[in-house]
């Protein structure tokens, strides 16, 4: 594991893929950094702005994007998205020149982390799978939390850039675990956020002060980053900002469906999952993920 408190590194030449809601400041952290930066994104006008913003280059291609790349990072939204920036005669690795990383910070499948290792491996370059914790605001921030699989010299090659945007880069295994690291997290997120909704509105219904509640449970065992940062906000009926509801269900299905390959037993996610279900067919579904609490009141 690496934190931020490490050495500046020498300049790169860099690739970003995908500048969505994580992606747009991820690459701007990146020319902060000193790296040199040429972006690809499937709307132009979005490139276009953050070049004017950030500088840099874009790209029409992601193959022209990562022809010159030392590191090619994608932030896209699935398994699909991926493999068309990836694969293919306009996907960066058959621009990659020999050697070069390619990092991906999507939240996708074990699966398809797998497959792009082997496809890059047998091109003569690396893949790692990095997806990230810290949402919208640790993207903005530089504050994410990186977990990686894949080969360790490769992680080794690219950690110090990925600090451009993060404040913990952690190799987890071989291609996939960063992946199946991801699904953990989510599992944890979703069974704290339900037990949360429960609690606040069980304290509504008793007439509790629920912003006093939580600062006195807080001090305690049921302390969480969502009670300290979710909480006060699902007590005020706000819910516009965040990871989206939409989101954490293609995660959720990612999960399960990795959970059906290895035989775990997820009897809360995918309860919870249902719970998210339920939200996006009220039309919901861009609600923050603490929006949960909206079922129960």
């Amino acid at each position: 594991m690496a934190d931020s408190s490490e050495e500046p590194v020498q300049p790169r030449r860099v690739a970003f893929l995908g500048l969505g809601v994580m992606g747009y400041p991820m690459a701007g952290h990146l020319v902060r950094a000193g790296h040199r930066v040429t972006v690809y994104n499937r709307t132009a006008a979005k490139a276009e702005r953050w070049v004017g913003e950030h500088g840099g280059s874009r790209a029409p291609t992601p193959r022209a994007a990562a022809a010159e790349a030392d590191v090619v990072f994608a932030c896209v939204g699935n398994d699909d998205d991926l493999r068309s920036v990836a694969l293919g005669g306009d996907g960066a690795l058959a621009g990659m020149r020999p050697g070069a990383v390619f990092v991906d910070h999507t939240t996708a499948s074990a699966a398809v982390a797998r497959e792009l290792a082997a496809t890059a491996s047998a091109a003569g370059l690396h893949f790692i799978d990095a997806p990230v914790s810290g949402g919208n605001v640790g993207a903005e921030q530089g504050t994410l939390t990186v977990m990686c699989g894949g080969e360790p010299a490769a992680f080794d090659a690219v950690r110090p850039v990925v600090l451009a945007y993060a404040r913990a880069v952690t190799l987890l295994g071989p291609a996939g675990a960063g992946q199946l690291t991801k699904m953990v997290n989510q599992i944890a997120i979703a069974g704290v956020l339900q037990g949360l909704s429960e609690a606040i509105a069980f304290g509504e219904r008793a007439g509790l002060d629920l912003p006093k509640v939580l600062g006195v449970i807080g001090k305690g065992a049921a302390q969480s980053w969502q009670m300290d940062h979710r909480g006060p906000t699902m007590i005020e009926n706000r819910y516009d900002f965040g990871f989206a509801v939409d989101w954490m269900r293609k995660d959720l299905g990612l999960l399960l469906d990795e959970a059906r390959r290895n035989g775990a037993r997820l009897p809360v996610a995918a309860l919870v999952d249902q719970f998210y279900a339920d939200l996006q067919a009220r039309g919901d579904g861009r609600l923050d993920t603490s929006g949960l609490i909206k079922r129960l009141r």
